[in-house]
């Protein structure tokens, strides 16, 4: 986790210093490392959806288990990030402040009275406008498909299942996020303009995440600690999904990790659709605790690079919980039946000491 943050500030630093050196040269850094930037963002997204596609197919017990426990999995994380996008998208209406509010309706007054091919594109279908939105995760979409059926037919090389490789592809995707927050020479005062309400993201997506699995636990044969249990992974699929298996067994730990991995997912694709429906903070709240790393670049395009220490700092705080809320939720029932044997060895005391009393 370090090492991940530490690339993210390492990129920021080489954008501060390619702005520093643009200063007064003929050839403007800034110019051509923002160019290059945006474009080698996109296409390590690419890579690294198609190796989770490799990691998904590959492995047999999670392709297996799709059709039965996969419906499950898809309920409670379609559930979950239902619950944190309405919830975040209060909490964005609450703690928007005036002056980002006037900056946006500048924008937005300036580019429908301004662009004509923006009027034409409004003036276009539904159907074109939700394709225009969607293509970026439509091409995401096409890449995490490609991966999952060479994953499935072993199509793929064995070391692109090596999680070095995707390690790397991370580490070296969050150095050029850090890389156009650098050379953002506006980055502070975006930052700044964000009110401190905001801090309360994390407490609205675990309570978000909450809320969706009390609403499956109506419909499912799962017990509500079971489904507690699930959400509360966060889309942190390895770590939860180890806990659950350990606590209740390998069949509930299959639809952790499944659920765990579709959240994830729903984010890295449904980033635009969340954030133009429920506002900036709900792909972020969606995103649980991969803001800081995986779903960091897609959330720096989607909803701009402004949120993005809150992303960082939502993922952190979200991160840290998991294993806490976890273990907590698997344990309920041990908790309640030793509170009940407490109990019941109370009235047995009391019941002995009543009849030796009565002796």
């Amino acid at each position: 986790m370090f090492i991940v943050i530490l690339f993210i500030f390492w990129g920021i630093l080489s954008g501060v210093l390619c702005r520093k050196l643009s200063t007064g040269a003929r050839i403007s850094l800034t110019d051509v490392a923002a160019r290059w930037q945006g474009r080698i963002v996109t296409w390590l997204i690419w890579l690294l959806l198609f190796l989770l596609g490799i990691e998904v197919g590959s492995n047999e017990m999670i392709v297996r288990s799709l059709p039965t426990l996969g419906v499950e999995a898809l309920l409670l994380s379609s559930a979950a990030t239902l619950g944190c996008c309405v919830l975040a998208c209060m909490l964005w209406r609450v703690s928007k402040n005036n002056t980002v509010l006037e900056n946006v309706k500048k924008e937005t007054s300036t580019d429908k009275e301004g662009n004509p091919a923006e009027k034409e594109g409004l003036q276009g279908s539904s159907l074109i406008r939700g394709l225009r939105v969607m293509k970026g995760s439509l091409i995401v979409v096409g890449f995490f498909v490609i991966g999952l059926l060479g994953g499935i037919e072993k199509m793929v090389p064995s070391w692109l299942l090596d999680g070095d490789v995707s390690f790397v592809a991370l580490c070296g995707l969050l150095l050029f996020v850090g890389l156009g927050i650098g050379l953002n020479p506006e980055m502070k005062k975006e930052v700044r303009s964000l009110s401190p309400r905001m801090a309360l993201l994390p407490v609205v997506t675990i309570i978000g995440s909450w809320l969706g699995a009390l609403l499956i636990w109506t419909v499912l044969h799962r017990t509500l600690s079971d489904c507690m249990a699930i959400n509360s992974g966060f889309a942190y699929y390895s770590l939860s999904s180890i806990f659950i298996t350990e606590y209740r067994g390998a069949e509930l730990g299959t639809i952790a990790l499944l659920a765990n991995i579709i959240r994830e997912m729903l984010t890295l694709l449904g980033a635009p659709l969340m954030a133009r429906w429920f506002g900036p903070l709900a792909p972020i709240s969606a995103g649980g605790a991969t803001t800081m790393d995986t779903t960091l670049p897609i959330l720096s395009q989607t909803v701009g690079q402004r949120y993005i220490a809150l992303s960082i700092y939502h993922g952190f705080v979200v991160d840290f919980t998991v294993p806490f809320l976890v273990s907590w939720w698997c344990n309920v029932k041990e908790l309640a039946q030793m509170g009940k044997l407490k109990k019941l060895s109370k009235n047995n005391l009391y019941k002995k000491h009543d009849k030796s009393s009565i002796i």
